[in-house]
């Protein structure tokens, strides 16, 4: 098997997405060089402990961001997983420019349905509860489709706790509504990841096998 080097944006103790892929990598894929960067220090001794590279800081440090772009080499793939609080814009340019700096080729960015030409399938509560966070997502992807990288968009619809189904599914230009697990969405990244799928496009991601509860 191939070994990669991923470089992972958005792990936080709070076992969202980004964690899981991580997780998951040390458990599919243990060749592959596996790089985060976390804000709390003791988390990211856990990590370290686990043969994670661990660097602590914030994806709004334009210096640290660069620096582990260019110690993980242009072959590097990024997946950037940031939730949607304020910011969530600017540190996804700076992940985006840097990468184009250090000559990485490769990224895939998770954001949420919603987000670009998906908006008008929001309620209008939904705009009114996480509407801000979703226009900063849309402004991540323009600048990510407008960039030297070679990209795959996943917006995956609402993300809840469970175990792997192998039931989540992308789709392309159409609507879905749902959600899926983090840890599913996790398997479908390191999918996309291993088969090399970065084909430009965005997909959204749901699992249509589980029930909405509102």
């Amino acid at each position: 098997m191939q070994m990669k080097t991923l470089i992972i944006f958005g792990v936080s103790a709070h076992l969202g997405t980004g964690y899981q892929v991580s997780q998951l990598v040390k458990q599919c894929h243990p060749q592959w060089r596996c790089i985060v960067l976390v804000r709390d220090a003791v988390f990211a001794k856990q990590l370290a402990e686990q043969g994670i590279e661990t660097h602590v800081g914030d994806a709004t440090d334009k210096e640290l961001v660069k620096k582990i772009c260019q110690q993980a080499g242009p072959e590097a793939i990024i997946i950037s997983t940031l939730g949607g609080e304020t910011g969530n814009y600017i540190a996804q340019r700076i992940i985006i420019n840097c990468a184009e700096q250090a000559g990485v080729k490769q990224m895939l960015l998770v954001t949420s349905l919603g987000c670009g030409d998906s908006w008008i399938t929001l309620s209008l509560r939904a705009k009114q509860a996480f509407g801000y966070a979703v226009r900063e997502k849309s402004l991540a992807e323009v600048w990510l489709q407008t960039s030297l990288l070679n990209y795959v968009i996943l917006r995956p619809g609402g993300l809840r706790d469970g175990e792997i189904t192998g039931k989540g599914q992308c789709y392309t230009a159409q609507e879905v509504h749902g959600v899926v697990y983090r840890k599913e969405l996790a398997r479908i990244i390191i999918d996309k990841i291993a088969n090399q799928q970065f084909d430009n496009c965005i997909y959204s991601v749901v699992d249509p096998n589980l029930t909405v509860n509102y």
